[in-house]
């Protein structure tokens, strides 16, 4: 055994999976922790963390976050692993490259992309594996017409190649091309069937927004699952479901009491953020969701959008631009409560859906930090797990009577959604995720050190970069990323995730 590096002295130590809860020293070394017990001899850097909850690091399976600045927000958020599986990359080689030649804080990985593959083969546009080459091409009816049977056969293509390739899984943005056939999705969920890999999807729209639809979202989630065997993922379950999460969870409930694989994640905001050119943002379908043009704000100029002539404008000018949509009324107890609902599901995942930062003004270099009042993001990107932990353990005293309304979780159940759920969901596939996800001796070093009086979120809508509160330490590969509460700035120890294909 390699003499430790690093002891974190006196917490209390919490590992979701084992049960273990009670105060012991944990030592690490070459990336790993090493051992856990009682007075561990010293090492190089022995720290004090008394009355401090030491445990596994965040995973993140919905992180929009590419950057640096954006995924050092999501470290101070207590998370050590920011994967982008719901839009995904394509190629998917291309994106590990980038990311490893750029250097990040926090591990990452990424599915390949139904959207950019399907860019590709519907409507001849190159893909280049980023979010950007999505955003800029959101609006483009040519990506989102029904395809024929040769471009189905070019998009399974890509996406066979990126499995191959170590793809985490298959990312599927299906409400935003919503003419797309359920046989063309039923072919890309039997494709992640035989390469044992889970799919993650946004949703089409719900029946009773769009009675008209090709297929219900929810529905053709769980059928898909029970026709195919694939693990179906469903990505936000809170905003694409808005008032009728119930409606939406009892029947993943069904689905999994009959033997089907379909797993579900949320963020506790009552707001999404996506592109401005989204084809469920067009000034006619607002309806849909009971929203107005004033239910959109324009994140690169902090405008409340005024009128349907002024959506059309921004759409067309940059269809990409990030807008801050109100699904849900977050003053209102009702709509907190089905926020709740979504978190508190059994075995339902914390996830961001961290979006990328804008910048009001001259994008600050990579490296740089902290990040200048400019930028500008959804609270989610700094404060989602915080807020989750906060709300799941402490109650929502806006509630009126200071409990959740649908029970209050022990802190170990809280953090398994954080951390132990969201490795669970991709071992089989990616088995470095088998030592993720836990705080136990040969488990890698990914690690959170917080106060469990004062964890919380602070970013807000008009202050949406602002770091949480109660996050002390946090360690990825054994390497401080944050310390004594702040970004320690030569740190990008993040390794990928990758996966081991069948």
């Amino acid at each position: 055994m390699s003499d430790p590096e690093t002891v974190l002295r006196g917490g209390r130590v919490i590992d979701s999976e084992s049960g273990l809860d009670a105060v012991r020293d944990v030592a690490i070394a070459a990336g790993r922790v090493t051992e856990i017990g009682n007075a561990l001899p010293p090492a190089p850097a022995d720290l004090d963390v008394t009355g401090l909850v030491v445990t596994a690091g965040f995973i993140d399976l919905h992180s929009h976050v590419g950057d640096i600045p954006g995924l050092r927000l999501q470290a101070l958020d207590g998370v050590t692993t920011a994967l982008e599986l719901e839009a995904g990359a394509a190629p998917v080689g291309a994106a590990y490259r980038r990311a490893a030649a750029e250097g990040r804080p926090v591990n990452y990985g990424y599915s390949t992309s139904w959207a950019l593959a399907r860019m590709e083969a519907v409507a001849g546009i190159t893909p280049d594996a980023t979010l950007a080459a999505f955003m800029a091409n959101i609006a483009d009816p040519a990506w989102q017409r029904p395809a024929g049977p040769a471009e189905v056969a070019r998009l399974l293509a890509r996406l066979s190649a990126d499995l191959a390739d170590g793809a985490l899984g298959i990312g599927v943005l299906l409400g935003y091309a919503p003419a797309t056939s359920q046989a063309e999705y039923l072919r890309v969920a039997a494709l992640a069937a035989e390469a044992g890999a889970p799919t993650f999807t946004h949703s089409r729209d719900m029946i009773e927004m769009v009675p008209s639809a090709v297929v219900d979202g929810a529905e053709e989630i769980v059928r898909a699952a029970g026709e195919t065997g694939a693990h179906m993922h469903y990505c936000h379950v809170n905003s694409t479901s808005q008032r009728h999460v119930d409606r939406v969870l009892g029947l993943v409930a069904r689905a999994r009491a009959a033997g089907a694989r379909v797993s579900v994640e949320a963020y506790p905001y009552g707001s999404g953020m996506t592109g401005i050119g989204a084809a469920f943002l067009a000034p006619e379908r607002l309806g849909e969701r009971g929203l107005t043009p004033s239910s959109l704000t324009y994140a690169p100029t902090g405008e409340r959008v005024a009128s349907d002539a002024r959506l059309r404008e921004l759409r067309r000018a940059d269809p990409g631009g990030l807008a801050i949509i109100e699904l849900l009324d977050e003053n209102d107890p009702a709509d907190r409560r089905l926020l709740m609902r979504s978190l508190t599901f059994p075995g339902a995942i914390v996830a961001s859906d961290a979006m990328p930062l804008t910048w009001a003004g001259r994008p600050p270099g990579p490296l740089d930090w902290p990040l200048p009042a400019t930028a500008i993001t959804h609270p989610r990107t700094a404060g989602t797990f915080s807020r989750a932990v906060r709300l799941l353990t402490r109650g929502d005293g806006q509630l009126g009577d200071g409990q959740l309304g649908d029970g209050q979780l022990g802190l170990a159940e809280a953090l398994a959604k954080c951390a132990l759920e969201p490795a669970r969901l991709l071992q089989d596939r990616v088995p470095a995720m088998r030592r993720k996800g836990r705080l136990r001796p040969g488990g890698d070093a990914d690690i959170v050190v917080f106060d469990p009086a004062a964890i919380s979120d602070q970013a807000s809508y008009a202050d949406s970069t602002r770091p949480s509160a109660g996050i002390r330490h946090v360690l990825v590969n054994g390497t401080f990323v944050v310390r004594d509460g702040d970004i320690v700035t030569g740190a990008l120890p993040g390794r990928p995730v990758r996966a081991e294909p069948v």
